[in-house]
């Protein structure tokens, strides 16, 4: 018998003064049993990054062929394809393929070596973001995230703050490829 996600619910007030965009959010995230907190943790930041309408979780790791999260136009087509993790390139040319603007967030302790090994390749596919989240922050994210929590997150130059009411930390995202 399979194991079920466990569900988490968050209310987010965001506050993106990079991007003037403030919004109350209320998220239901699927916690796949193989999945750990801090790769939610990253889910749920790339999705406050670029919070937006027609923005939307996918099954993610149940699914080969969606992304963590996606953007969909009026007309059903993919804008935005987000990637949490550590894709290899040619997952992310599909990508390139299907929606207009690809973004990877990538973590963890071996996300340098995944980088200098796809680096050249990943470059040059196009429309193409790459991030990369500091281990240390993404772990002091993911001790914030209880079942049912309510967070602060406000984005200031590039830097995210959150706050659980109890807890804070803040995470930089890292540029390591840019298509603009």
């Amino acid at each position: 018998m399979a194991l079920k996600p466990t569900i988490y619910k968050a209310q987010v007030e965001l506050a993106d003064s990079d991007r003037n965009h403030f919004d109350s959010l209320t998220l239901t995230l699927a916690k796949h049993p193989s999945e750990t907190l801090e790769r939610m943790a990253a889910r749920l930041l790339a999705y406050c990054l670029h919070a937006t309408r027609g923005l939307e979780f996918t099954r993610g790791l149940s699914s080969a062929d969606e992304p963590d999260l996606w953007q969909h136009s009026d007309s059903g087509e993919v804008e935005h394809w987000i990637e949490v993790g550590q894709p290899e390139e040619p997952r992310l040319r599909k990508a390139c393929g299907r929606a207009r603007k690809v973004s990877v967030y990538t973590f963890g302790k071996s996300s340098d070596t995944w980088w200098k090994i796809n680096s050249e390749a990943i470059g040059a596919l196009p429309r193409v973001d790459v991030w990369q989240l500091a281990w240390p922050e993404i772990q002091a994210a993911a001790d914030l995230l209880e079942r049912t929590m309510q967070l602060n997150l406000s984005i200031v130059g590039g830097v995210i703050y959150l706050d659980n009411g109890g807890k804070s930390c803040s995470v930089e995202p890292l540029a390591l490829q840019r298509s603009d």
